[in-house]
């Protein structure tokens, strides 16, 4: 049997309290299926398994709040499942290894360890759906004075219906997250950040003349749920700069950087109350503009509404954040360990640029590069931030 551990969702989680198991003994899983839902500073998340095989025993109770790397259940291989133990003679005793066999009277039967079993809600967390929470976290809906009537007493989208609306500070105390406890982990793996990596910071302006007139041109032809933000143009111009830049994308552990294989951008997400979390994106640089639009509206709803899951914490190569909207110039970010960069734009408006000799007002954004120094220097994050702008001349390529 395999052991299924806590996971790390990130440099700011020491530890997890497990709210619900999804499985049981003798289940059979597959890669990426969810098993279990862990409460930490971020929320209530969502864990998969990366490994198929049946399930054994369930280690850790529901309720219980246990360290990183903690076995939390067994999980065995379903193609070659263990055999059964041949019985014992019915003189033979289990005995230490150390211990001489002499004469013992027959063992009662072992009592059997309960399993962990699901239990209707721990504290501050109240059971729901992930439909239900994505509804109650749109429209404000406290989830604590609901009365669910799905399995297990979970609240569920038609529980919903005609339920009062919260005020933003009850909404964020039903959410489940402590955003004193999310501002001491942020504060612990900044610190962290700021200690042990050698940061170095560039910014450059970006000429969106192009990528502007193209998106206008492209929303004018769509439906209002279809439509872009400038900011997917952004993400996916960073994810294809990436495969050209492979020592921004990857993870510096054990004195060694290890760049990534694939590409999963973190886009970092405000959430109400305070704070922020960057899921990744999984695989940016192969999504279309429009399934990269999508999905990130998705990790949005679901950051609001507790809804994530620990791959989308766990798997960020690289962060991108942006605070355009709260009509900053420019911002400079702190590396999210083990992570090696992080890119940052500011809000997109005209600006005096020189064109072709001559001076006009177009639209530009201001584009950061927080980089480890352990694993590049300013001439690469330079040539990096300027492929982002190449990239961005032909939005129509992206």
């Amino acid at each position: 049997m395999g052991l299924f551990k806590m996971p790390s969702l990130g440099a700011d989680m020491e530890a997890g309290t497990l709210v619900e198991w999804m499985i049981a003994p003798g289940d059979v899983v597959a890669k990426g299926d969810t098993v279990a839902v862990v409460e930490t500073q971020k929320g209530a998340i969502e864990i998969e398994t990366f490994e198929a095989g049946t399930v054994g025993k369930l280690l850790v109770e529901v309720g219980e709040t246990v360290p990183v790397g903690t076995p939390l259940a067994e999980i065995g291989d379903v193609s070659a499942p263990e055999a059964a133990p041949a019985p014992a003679p019915e003189s033979a005793v289990a005995l230490e290894p150390t211990q001489e066999v002499t004469a013992a009277p027959e063992a009662p039967p072992p009592t059997p360890k309960p399993t962990a079993a699901p239990t209707p809600a721990s504290a501050g967390r109240h059971r729901a759906s992930p439909a239900a929470r994505k509804l109650a976290a749109e429209t404000g809906v406290d989830l604590s004075g609901i009365k669910g009537t799905g399995p297990g007493g979970a609240v569920t989208s038609c529980d919903l219906e005609g339920a009062p609306k919260a005020t933003p500070r009850e909404a964020a105390r039903a959410s489940g997250i402590d955003f004193t406890e999310m501002r001491k982990a942020i504060g612990r793996a900044m610190a962290r950040s700021k200690r042990e990596i050698p940061h170095y910071y560039l910014k450059h302006q970006i000429d969106l003349q192009a990528a502007s007139a193209w998106l206008e041109d492209y929303n004018g032809s769509q439906e209002p749920a279809g439509r872009l933000l400038m900011g997917a143009l952004l993400v996916k111009a960073v994810a294809l700069a990436l495969k050209n830049f492979p020592d921004m994308n990857g993870f510096y552990e054990d004195d060694a950087f290890t760049p990534s294989v694939a590409i999963h951008c973190g886009v970092a997400v405000a959430v109400r109350g305070g704070g922020l979390i960057a899921p990744a994106v999984h695989d940016t640089d192969s999504l279309s503009l429009s399934d990269l639009m999508a999905a990130m509206r998705d990790l949005v709803a679901r950051v609001r509404a507790g809804g994530l899951k620990g791959s989308e914490l766990a798997d960020p190569t690289i962060t991108i954040t942006s605070l355009g909207d709260r009509g900053v110039d420019e911002v400079y970010g702190v590396i999210h360990p083990p992570q090696v960069a992080i890119v940052g734009f500011g809000t997109v408006e005209e600006r005096p640029l020189v064109v072709d000799g001559s001076l006009v007002a177009a639209p530009t954004v201001i584009s950061t590069l927080a980089a480890d120094h352990r694993v590049g220097d300013g001439r690469r994050g330079a040539l990096f931030l300027r492929d982002i702008e190449t990239l961005l001349q032909k939005p129509e390529a992206l």
